[in-house]
């Protein structure tokens, strides 16, 4: 896997996680940002891991 589909990898669960977080709290607009923004992170952060 490269590293942009590690990266959008992360997104995408950031996104669903983040979907879930936000409707069950109300408050949809920011979950879906910060799932993007940890799914995201987690994703390089793994990609760069197996990289070494």
């Amino acid at each position: 896997m490269n590293k942009e589909k590690g990266i959008a990898l992360g997104a995408a669960f950031g996104t669903a996680f983040g979907s879930v977080v936000g409707v069950l709290t109300d408050d949809l607009g920011l979950w879906i940002g910060l799932g993007i923004a940890i799914g995201t992170a987690i994703g390089y952060t793994i990609q760069q891991e197996k990289s070494n």
